[in-house]
């Protein structure tokens, strides 16, 4: 069987494409990619993707408010470590900041302060120097910035 046997023709691609924006929220990164392994080149792929748009299969602001919200409330990320995922995908700053909207402050600050607590109490051994280290490393890999991981740990080191 060889590559052209594989070959998707534009009508196949564009079914296939129009089940799979359906089923769960893509970007056009992803759009394009499925497209360009299935043989398409990648004209007969941006035609696929406007048509996609243009039917509303395929939206990259919503794309992006569904990742943010869903990484935020299932993974536990931080705002940081969602943008940083979302530019890999090619996402763009607009939309990136519409989906910042999908996190409110209060449940943010919530959420971080649950980690940290979690976090802190597991971290039982070793001095209060490492347990301070592990806390922070565990929530700056978690996409939480700096500053507000600093406060977090101030107040649970006053605390503890």
């Amino acid at each position: 069987m060889n590559e052209r046997e594989n070959r998707l023709t534009p009508a196949q691609a564009w079914e296939k494409m129009k089940g799979w924006c359906a089923y769960q929220e893509r970007c056009q990164q992803e759009v394009f990619q499925k497209l360009r392994a299935a043989g398409l080149t990648p004209a007969e792929a941006d035609t696929i993707i406007a048509r996609l748009i243009e039917e509303d299969f395929l939206n990259e602001e919503r794309f992006a408010r569904q990742f943010a919200g869903g990484h935020f409330r299932l993974k536990k990320w931080g705002r940081q470590k969602i943008e940083y995922a979302l530019r890999q995908k090619q996402v763009s700053d607009y939309c990136i900041r519409k989906a910042m909207e999908e996190i409110p402050d209060d449940d943010y600050q919530l959420t971080l302060n649950k980690l940290a607590r979690a976090k802190w109490q597991s971290v039982r051994q070793g001095t209060p120097a490492q347990r301070w280290s592990k806390t922070r490393n565990y929530l700056l890999q978690k996409g939480f910035s700096g500053s507000a991981v600093l406060q977090v740990l101030q107040q649970l080191q006053r605390e503890d």
